[in-house]
């Protein structure tokens, strides 16, 4: 009996399986539970991390990025990128050499932003340090798109003065936030990156809004009429100066005061720039941009060519560019995301290795290797686009979190201005520089035969660059570049009385909040 009963305890029923099996069934709803739970989390992971950004700068000086790197910065340069070309070379008819060397002019109010970022610091229109300034860019980026976009047979210098003007219009409004940006990434080193990945996000999708709609407004309204939209941007920007949040300063200094406030900041930049931590990653940089010289308008002539080039259509052309700010995108998420602690000397290495390795691809495209590997034309631009946006970006990203990190106290929003001055001396350079190429090649409306060259004599110069690595310094984004004595003071004897100084650092806000956190 007790025999039985042992076998009846220890035997397997069938009844006994079934609840194991519906214990299964809860752990099966449980993994497709957390399958979707991953997935929105990743969707709410941009929102969430945007959102701690918030928290930790101040919510308007995120506005603030959004409105000058989104839409003034990136919808308008992408914008403008397509519909000019199309303007100088439908409208104008400009060979692309001089096209080349036109659009290295677009730099000049880049070259001037210590200019602006001394105006918006030392001089106050009417108590107000940065509002005055954001409406007037808007004003002048206002009138000069509606002057180049309504009048006909406007003359090439009148054109280019206007397109200058749009220029100065980015310009300017960039000044204030980069100052904010320096500002907030020595006050929270540790934010410097997701700051800059801020930045890139923002502007890579308002290129991508930008990119999308101009090849199909060009189609449909002409260059010329597409360029009136460029108004609305600058629209936004004399919106904001009037709604942007500023103490008036009632104690206006001086004319005297003033210049003795400019000559502080001129000597502080001075002897911070003599330092070595200082002058050697910035003569990388600048040689990085300039040896990477552009042959972009040559290129787009040969695209958009009946004969020797594949004839993309005006659409295409813009999807083109639009598929490659989602690949800016996609870059601006791996440095985020994997790059972002590499050491400046490491990450910049391999970042320009690759930028002068993915330069093949655009010497495959123009000699036609492509359609012997049986690749499309329209499949391989598309994929060498996608390939250099990303590692554009990797590379970029770096380089401007270097500049941040090299401005001193006191000064970092003319210093960083001096930083991007010189990064936009290299850009002059690198497109100058491609148009005489193109020139020297005989690269025409029609001649494409030397095309190919001028690319080749580009993918080396890219490789050039490497020689020079050595000038960036082995550090990661968490250390301390500048020296200490830069750190606490705009220089000796220069330093700002404790009145000018508070005044200094309101300045440097987008907007204070209630709460009086700081931007």
């Amino acid at each position: 009996m007790e025999s039985e009963t042992q076998d009846l305890i220890h035997r397997p029923s069938v009844a006994s399986d079934e609840p194991e099996k519906l214990k299964d069934e809860p752990e099966l709803h449980q993994s497709g539970r957390h399958s979707r739970t991953f997935g929105i989390d990743l969707v709410l992971q941009p929102f969430r991390w945007i959102a701690m950004l918030a928290r930790e700068l101040n919510p308007s000086f995120i506005f603030g990025v959004f409105l000058v790197y989104g839409l003034s910065q990136g919808f308008t340069g992408s914008f403008f990128r397509v519909v000019s070309d199309y303007y100088w070379k439908d409208v104008q008819k400009i060979q692309p050499s001089a096209v080349q060397m036109f659009s290295g002019l677009y730099y000049i109010p880049w070259l001037m932003k210590p200019v602006w970022g001394v105006l918006t610091d030392v001089f106050p229109v009417y108590g107000y340090r940065r509002r005055p300034y954001f409406i007037f860019a808007g004003i002048l980026g206002t009138m000069a798109s509606l002057i180049v976009s309504s009048v006909t047979g406007l003359p090439v210098a009148m054109a280019l003065l206007c397109f200058v003007g749009l220029s100065v219009c980015v310009a300017m409004a960039d000044v204030t936030i980069d100052a904010c940006i320096a500002t907030n990434s020595i006050n929270k080193p540790k934010l410097a990156p997701d700051m800059q990945s801020l930045c890139g996000f923002l502007s890579s999708l308002g290129a991508l809004v930008g990119y999308s709609s101009s090849g199909f407004l060009v189609h449909h309204l002409g260059p010329q009429a597409a360029l009136s939209l460029m108004a609305v941007p600058a629209v936004l920007l004399v919106l904001l100066g009037f709604v942007l949040f500023e103490s008036k300063n009632y104690l206006v200094s001086d004319k005297e005061k003033s210049w003795v406030k400019v000559g502080a900041a001129v000597r502080g930049m001075g002897r911070t720039i003599k330092h070595s931590a200082v002058w050697q990653p910035s003569l990388y940089m600048f040689l990085s941009l300039a040896l990477s010289i552009s042959t972009h308008e040559g290129q787009f002539y040969w695209y958009t060519d009946k004969t020797a080039g594949p004839h993309f259509s005006q659409e295409f052309v813009g999807m083109i560019y639009a598929i490659g700010a989602m690949a800016s995108m996609v870059g601006v998420l791996i440095y985020h995301k994997f790059l972002k602690d590499f050491r400046f000397r490491t990450l910049l290495f391999y970042a320009q290795l690759l930028y002068g390795v993915s330069g093949i691809l655009d010497l495959f495209f123009v000699l036609r290797w492509n359609l012997k590997l049986g690749l499309p034309d329209p499949i391989f631009v598309i994929m060498e686009e996608c390939t250099s946006r990303i590692i554009t970006r990797i590379r970029w990203i770096p380089m401007i979190v270097l500049s941040t990190k090299l401005c001193p106290l006191g000064i970092e929003g003319t210093f960083f201005a001096l930083l991007m001055c010189i990064d936009s001396l290299g850009s002059l350079a690198h497109k100058i520089g491609g148009g005489l190429l193109l020139q020297a090649l005989h690269v025409t409306r029609t001649d494409f035969r030397n095309l190919w060259l001028a690319l080749f004599i580009r993918n080396v110069l890219r490789l050039c660059t490497l020689c020079f690595i050595f000038l960036v310094p082995n550090a990661s984004p968490s250390d301390v570049l500048v020296p200490p004595d830069l750190l606490k003071s705009s220089g000796n004897g220069d330093s700002i009385d404790s009145g000018d100084s508070e005044h200094y650092q309101e300045t440097l806000q987008l907007a204070k909040l209630g709460n009086g956190d700081e931007v």
